[in-house]
C-alpha cells in the first residue's frame, strides 16, 4: 500500500510540474559552432517558441566531437524540459557505430521531441574545379587520385559518410579534411583549402546563389523542389544514393511526457505557420511531421542503416 501510494504521489506531483513548466528560461543546444543548419534552424525556432511558452529561450553552441560534446552535455542534463539538444542525424544515430567508448546512447538516453527539418546534401566544389557534373567529378577524381580535398563537418558524421558512400560507389579515393563543424568546412571551401563536400543544402544553397561554390548535384531521392534544375547523384550514375541531414529536437531521457507533447505540440504549429514553411523551403529544408514516437523509430532505422556503412568503410574513431 505505501509503495503504491509513493508511486501515486509521484504521478501527481509530475503532472503538477509538467503543468507548471515553463516558469523559468529555456537552453537549445545546439553541438556545433554557429552559422551551420543546426544552428540556423535552432536561431529560426527561437522567436517563436518564446513567443508560444512565455519564457526566454536561449541557444548555446557546444561544440566538439562532432556534435558529441553537446549531446552529452543534455543527455547528463535534469530532465525538466529546460535543456534541449537540437543536432542532426549524425550525433542522434551516427555516432554509435563510428565512436568507440560513446558517453551516451542516443536511442537510451534521449527523449525524442520532433524532427525539425530534411535538408538533401549538396555536392558542391569549388569553382576551380572543372567538373560541370558528378559524372565528370568522378572522371577527374579517377585520373587524378590526389587531386581532391573532401571537407568534412566532423569525423564520422552525416556528409563524410556520404562522401564515404559516394567514394566507394564511385571506385575513387579523395583526402578528407576534418573541420570543428559545418560553418568553418565551407569557409574553407569558398577560400579554396578544400575542393568538394557534400552539406546540408540548408547552410550550403546561399553560397551556390553567391557563387562562391558550384553544386554539382543534390543528395535526394529525387529532385528537390526548392532547386529542381539540380541533378540528383542517384541519376548522374548511382541509382539508390540519397543522403541528408535531418536536424531534430531532443530531450533528456525520463523528461516528463507532459512536457514532451508540450513542446511537441508548440514546435508542430510553429514549423506549420506560412513564414517558416516559406523560409525553410526557399533555404531547401522541408518539414517532416513525426510524433515523438516516430521520430524515436526512425532515429533507430537511420542507426541501423549507418551502421552497415560504418562497418564496410572502417570509419571508427577511438
Amino acid at each position: 500500500m505505501k509503495r503504491m501510494l509513493a508511486i501515486l504521489f509521484a504521478l501527481f506531483a509530475t503532472a503538477a510540474f509538467a503543468q507548471q513548466w515553463p516558469s523559468k528560461p529555456i537552453k537549445i543546444i545546439v553541438p556545433y559552432p554557429a552559422g551551420g543548419t543546426s544552428d540556423i534552424l535552432a536561431r529560426a525556432l527561437s522567436p517563436g517558441l518564446q513567443a508560444a511558452l512565455g519564457q526566454a529561450i536561449v541557444v548555446e553552441n557546444k561544440p566538439g566531437a562532432t556534435g558529441n560534446v553537446g549531446a552529452d552535455f543534455v543527455a547528463k542534463s535534469p530532465p525538466d524540459g529546460y535543456t534541449l539538444l537540437l543536432a542532426d542525424i549524425g550525433s542522434l544515430a551516427i555516432s554509435p557505430s563510428v565512436f568507440t567508448g560513446l558517453p551516451f546512447e542516443p536511442v537510451k538516453d534521449f527523449a525524442p521531441v520532433i524532427m525539425v527539418a530534411y535538408s538533401p546534401h549538396l555536392l558542391v566544389v569549388h569553382p576551380s574545379v572543372p567538373a560541370k557534373d558528378a559524372r565528370e567529378l568522378v572522371a577527374l577524381a579517377r585520373a587524378k587520385p590526389d587531386a581532391f580535398n573532401f571537407a568534412v563537418s566532423g569525423i564520422g558524421g552525416a556528409n563524410h559518410l556520404a562522401g564515404i558512400d559516394f567514394a566507394q560507389r564511385a571506385g575513387i579515393k579523395w583526402t578528407y579534411v576534418p573541420y570543428k563543424g559545418g560553418s568553418q568546412a565551407l569557409t574553407d571551401m569558398v577560400g579554396g583549402q578544400s575542393n568538394v563536400m557534400f552539406n546540408g543544402m540548408l547552410a550550403t544553397y546561399p553560397f551556390v546563389k553567391d557563387g562562391k561554390l558550384k553544386v554539382l548535384a543534390v543528395s535526394s531521392a529525387k529532385r528537390f523542389s526548392a532547386a529542381p534544375d539540380i541533378p540528383t547523384v542517384a541519376e548522374s550514375g548511382m541509382p539508390g544514393f540519397e543522403t541528408g541531414s535531418y536536424q531534430g529536437i531532443v530531450a533528456p531521457a525520463n523528461t516528463p511526457p507532459e512536457i514532451v507533447n508540450k513542446l511537441h505540440a508548440t514546435i508542430t504549429a510553429i514549423l506549420a505557420t506560412p513564414d517558416m514553411k516559406d523560409r525553410l523551403d526557399k533555404a531547401g529544408a522541408e518539414v517532416r511531421p513525426m510524433t515523438p514516437a516516430q521520430f524515436g523509430a526512425f532515429i533507430r532505422s537511420e542507426r541501423d542503416k549507418w551502421a552497415k556503412v560504418v562497418k564496410e568503410s572502417g570509419a571508427k574513431v577511438d
